[in-house]
């Protein structure tokens, strides 16, 4: 089956900057998305469009088709207390990422600067400014079930674990 509008999909990546290899899902879980939902990265989704499972290739983006420009000045204080993502018995430090839920959301920031309530945040993605490639090995393409769909997003194998 291939790839188009409303298809479940599931495929590894290792993602890198130039020869600095960024992340990967190779150790783990693959990624699933629900295609033509606006659940990608608009330049991937378009890379992944009409391959199949087996396929694999490389696909280079730059900023404005994946995380954005770099904008200045978007920093933000927010309370510690807001931030997700902390070990257990770690402190917040300059340069690490973080989770934060907004009415837009979940984002992550960066840690620029920790005081002892509140933390000066970089709302850029941390990835945003920065021209990407994905090595993409696909691992399966399937029909979205309804429940998928009308979610916009694809479920695993325990179903979805939230109301509606």
């Amino acid at each position: 089956m291939q790839i188009t509008k409303d298809t479940a999909v599931e495929f590894h990546y290792t993602l890198t900057e130039g020869s600095e290899q960024i992340e990967s899902s190779k150790n783990g879980e693959p990624l699933n998305y629900l295609h033509g939902q606006d659940g990608m990265l608009p330049g991937l989704e378009e890379a992944l469009d009409g391959k199949s499972a087996g396929d694999k290739f490389s696909v280079t983006l730059e900023p404005k088709d994946s995380y954005g420009e770099y904008q200045e000045g978007l920093i933000q204080r927010i309370p510690i207390k807001h931030l997700q993502g902390l070990g257990k018995n770690k402190v917040w430090k300059p340069g690490m990422t973080a989770i934060v839920e907004s009415n837009q959301g979940r984002h992550q920031v960066s840690i620029v600067k920790v005081g002892r309530f509140n933390a000066d945040c970089d709302l850029n993605h941390p990835f945003a400014g920065k021209t990407l490639t994905f090595d993409v090995e696909v691992i399966n393409v399937r029909a979205a079930t309804a429940e998928e769909l009308s979610h916009g997003h694809v479920h695993g194998a325990g179903g979805c674990g939230h109301d509606h």
